[in-house]
């Protein structure tokens, strides 16, 4: 799990411990405030843990089941008077959110608890509100219902057929994602489902539980952090983009849109060659996202940065006409 969000994401389970400590303490000063008896109790019951170990130490004055005998004693009477006062007899008890981890967020055979794993997937979620805008992109609601049953051009397979295709090959991908996964590269016109299928395999992936971290971001985003780490004056500002430029580096999955609308300059021919390199290099999966077709791919980024997208990654092209205009003649 990515260190970051791991970290946000402990830091909230421990402001869950803290509020559950806060209301174990509130309950003691009220049982405490209306019930004497209880706090007595609960002063003597420490006082013979205190015996016990002592006796461990060989320094106690009475033996252990005289100890024993004394706390059950006192721990049914204690039960005893919750209970007449309308209490449960575990009022006092410790509270957990997990009962599995104790709110620790770590079984005890050192693997991470479904809890911390479940704020890590909102943590994630978080992180990807600019893909997941609506909360509808998922594969379910992907609609084949917008895409021609007839070819638009000759030669070219109608585009509910190819669609059909795609949509079955990014379900698999999300799916079954992990390390013998590849890249994925859409291309097509804009408004086509690139960056709904896009977001619907990062939902997968990220709900999944296993624990891959996905991170999002436009072409032109990315550049940005680039070029605040390098040349940003505001140590702040130039840490901030830093850590945001070691995500994008280093997560499981990255989901890079609008290739092809940056600012075309050799600084970014730099910095994407750098990155995506840079993760074919270590094994991290991207899919990317573009209006452009092969051609102004190859015309636009040269010979080095085209050969990585054309021998790496798996292209799909999307066909149809723009869905926005569809629904709108559909009313």
């Amino acid at each position: 799990m990515e260190g970051r969000l791991l970290a946000r994401a402990r830091a909230r389970l421990e402001s869950r411990r803290q509020r559950n400590r806060d209301e174990e303490f509130r309950r003691r000063e009220e049982i405490y405030g209306k019930l004497p008896e209880v706090r007595d109790i609960d002063v003597r019951l420490r006082g013979i843990m205190t015996e016990l170990v002592g006796l461990a130490l060989g320094r106690a004055a009475r033996g252990a089941e005289e100890m024993q005998a004394e706390s059950l004693a006192l721990q049914t009477r204690r039960a005893a008077l919750l209970r007449q006062s309308g209490y449960p007899e575990d009022y006092l008890s410790e509270i957990h959110s997990c009962p599995r981890c104790r709110d620790t967020g770590t079984l005890e055979d050192g693997r991470p608890c479904a809890c911390l794993i479940a704020l890590y997937k909102e943590e994630q979620t978080a992180e990807l509100s600019p893909l997941l805008k609506t909360g509808e992109e998922t594969f379910e609601n992907f609609c084949l219902d917008y895409y021609s049953a007839v070819p638009l051009r000759e030669g070219q397979p109608a585009p509910r057929r190819q669609m059909e295709s795609i949509l079955h090959i990014c379900r698999d991908y999300a799916e079954n994602f992990g390390p013998a996964s590849g890249n994925l590269l859409f291309t097509g016109e804009p408004g086509l489902g690139k960056t709904f299928l896009s977001a619907a395999i990062a939902r997968v992936v990220a709900a999944a539980g296993t624990g891959f971290s996905v991170a999002y971001d436009t072409v032109s985003g990315l550049l940005s952090a680039f070029e605040r780490e390098k040349f940003s004056r505001d140590a702040e500002e130039q840490e901030a983009a830093a850590s945001r430029v070691r995500q994008l580096m280093d997560c499981d999955l990255l989901i890079l849109d609008d290739l092809g609308t940056e600012m075309p300059t050799a600084f970014s021919q730099s910095a994407l060659y750098a990155l995506l390199d840079g993760r074919l290099r270590t094994g991290r999966k991207t899919v990317i996202s573009t209006n452009l077709g092969r051609e102004a791919l190859a015309e636009r980024y040269g010979p080095q940065l085209f050969s990585r997208l054309n021998g790496e990654y798996q292209w799909l092209t999307f066909l149809g006409r723009d869905i926005r205009s569809a629904r709108k003649e559909r009313g």
